[in-house]
């Protein structure tokens, strides 16, 4: 009577099952393996290259995401938006608190979620491609942390906090947040040469920025202590 072999500890039995993971866990999983794709190769290939990729069938894919569309919309909300709900908000707008150590405390931990290889080649590939990516990313900068940014310094200057950023305004906060984002794109995609103390860096750059402000308040500061001029 002949006797079955058993396999070898450590060894896989040949058609064994992978574990089976709950829908949940399937599209995370996708949306993660989605995302280093795009960073890799860009967003021109197809879904059929990337449900190769991801080892499963197109049809699969698309019940999980019934277009390339859909997925990629999934990916700027793990990828973009989800890191910025944990309280950075609310740590901006806490005047309790010295406005530089709440901006240097924010751009800590704002550079430590984008500044990755990933994260900054998906950035730069969905801008080169035209995607809707870096237009909803830069409309909720500028909405959410630039024009809060800028309605704490206000608050911190004694002038009107109410009313919308000034042109003026927003240029100089957008020059401050992309010099530090430029610091991230020099060191990870570029593999330049920069000042390995990032802390020292967002410190500068603060130095620059509220400096700048500062200017900009007193400016609004003498106009609006300018005497009316008398007609006649």
């Amino acid at each position: 009577m002949s006797r079955k072999i058993q396999p070898k500890d450590g060894r896989k039995r040949a058609g064994a099952k992978q574990r089976r993971l709950s829908p949940e866990d399937r599209r995370k999983e996708f949306v993660a393996k989605a995302t280093e794709f795009f960073s890799e190769e860009g967003f021109g290939g197809g879904t059929r290259a990337l449900a190769r990729r991801l080892g499963v069938t197109q049809p699969l894919l698309y019940r999980y995401f019934p277009s390339k569309d859909d997925l990629i919309k999934e990916v700027y909300r793990t990828v973009y938006l989800e890191p910025l709900e944990t309280g950075w908000e609310k740590l901006l707008a806490d005047r309790s608190r010295p406005l530089r150590d709440r901006l240097r405390e924010f751009y800590a931990a704002y550079t430590d979620t984008i500044f990755t290889r990933k994260w900054l080649r998906i950035y730069l590939y969905s801008g080169l491609k035209g995607l809707d990516i870096n237009r909803w990313y830069v409309g909720m900068v500028r909405d959410k942390i630039l024009t809060r940014i800028i309605r704490e310094c206000r608050h911190e200057a004694g002038l009107a906090v109410q009313n919308r950023p000034t042109a003026a305004e927003l240029e100089l906060a957008w020059v401050f947040h992309a010099g530090i984002f430029y610091y991230g794109v020099r060191k990870y995609i570029y593999e330049s040469p920069v000042l390995e103390d990032k802390g020292q860096m967002i410190r500068d750059a603060l130095d620059v920025f509220l400096a700048g402000f500062e200017r900009i308040a007193e400016a609004s500061a003498d106009l609006r202590r300018a005497p009316m001029k008398v007609a006649g």
